[in-house]
């Protein structure tokens, strides 16, 4: 995966980019002369509300846009994800199922004993998306303006705390983990939640006092002040929130976290996602490429180069 720097995304650069998708898809021979017949799914193993929803639902409307078929979303959140991709590994591989994944695809693996899906040999990769970092944030009113600030004050009554996140094996799930090791905060619980946008409505709540997230989702209520963001979890800071330092400059080395987004399809699905690699592939420099002002909720992500593409 090579990110590229942050960029504004406008939506006449998405639906050029999904007009494209659908030229390419559209002229795939003659056994695909009327694709789409009916409406095309994109599965989001995740619940409503956050970022993959987000990014799902925008390039739906930009494909159904471009082609003129109807493009769903479909969410299928629990079991960190498992649920909605076990679907998709076991949908006919005939075009008209997708997966939205994210990093959970490659985190499974090594936390369940079992998956209802082999993530070698049931999924045929299309393109990767987007990625996004990651975000500590709390109540304004808790009185700490920093990450050190807040672990100071947990720590003196670590039984009062708790931290809200996605499922687990979500990256923001492990980088809680990880805050909570590195900062002797094992008695602060963590409160999973079945996605990012339920762990976010938590803080703002007042259930939790951290929320651990992708930035997505959090970043509105964080520019309305309505939550502060403590520090980011990428390498440098984001683009339009300067203030917020990352956690490298906060004092934890190492401390990088992000979120990925692809696309995929049933292994099966051969000459479908070949006919789509070189127009999304196009998709992805095309919305890298934007000079005016961006559009939410896409500006919250950086796009990714695919596989094979310069």
């Amino acid at each position: 995966m090579i990110p590229f720097k942050p960029t504004k995304i406008t939506r006449r650069a998405s639906l050029r980019a999904a007009a494209t998708l659908a030229a390419g898809m559209l002229g795939f021979g003659k056994a695909f002369a009327a694709y789409p017949e009916r409406p095309i799914k994109i599965v989001v193993a995740n619940t409503p509300g956050g970022p993959s929803d987000i990014i799902a639902r925008f390039m739906a409307a930009a494909m159904q846009e471009a082609m003129g078929a109807s493009v769903i979303v479909e969410n299928k959140g629990g079991a960190g994800g498992n649920i909605g991709m076990g679907l998709v590994a076991r949908a006919e591989p005939d075009g008209y199922t997708i997966l939205l994944s994210t990093s959970a695809y490659a985190v499974n693996p090594g936390l369940y004993q079992t998956l209802p899906y082999d993530p070698f040999n049931d999924f045929t990769a299309i393109c990767e998306l987007a990625v996004s970092p990651h975000v500590f944030a709390v109540q304004p009113n808790l009185g700490v303006g920093t990450m050190k600030e807040f672990v100071a004050l947990a720590k003196k009554d670590p039984d009062k705390f708790n931290v809200s996140t996605p499922p687990i094996g979500t990256t923001p799930q492990l980088q809680a983990e990880v805050l909570k090791l590195r900062e002797g905060l094992q008695r602060m619980a963590t409160v999973v939640f079945a996605g990012g946008g339920d762990a976010l409505k938590a803080l703002m709540g007042g259930t939790v006092q951290l929320s651990s997230g992708v930035l997505a989702p959090a970043h509105p209520h964080i520019k309305a002040g309505t939550i502060k963001a403590l520090a980011v979890t990428g390498r440098t800071r984001w683009h339009d929130l300067p203030e917020i330092p990352t956690m490298l400059e906060s004092g934890y080395p190492d401390f990088v976290f992000e979120t990925y987004t692809a696309l995929m399809a049933p292994a099966a699905m051969v000459q479908v996602a070949v006919a789509w690699m070189p127009p999304v592939g196009g998709m992805s420099m095309t919305m890298t490429g934007g000079n005016t002002k961006p559009e939410p909720p896409l500006a919250m992500v950086r796009p990714v180069a695919t596989r094979g593409s310069a």
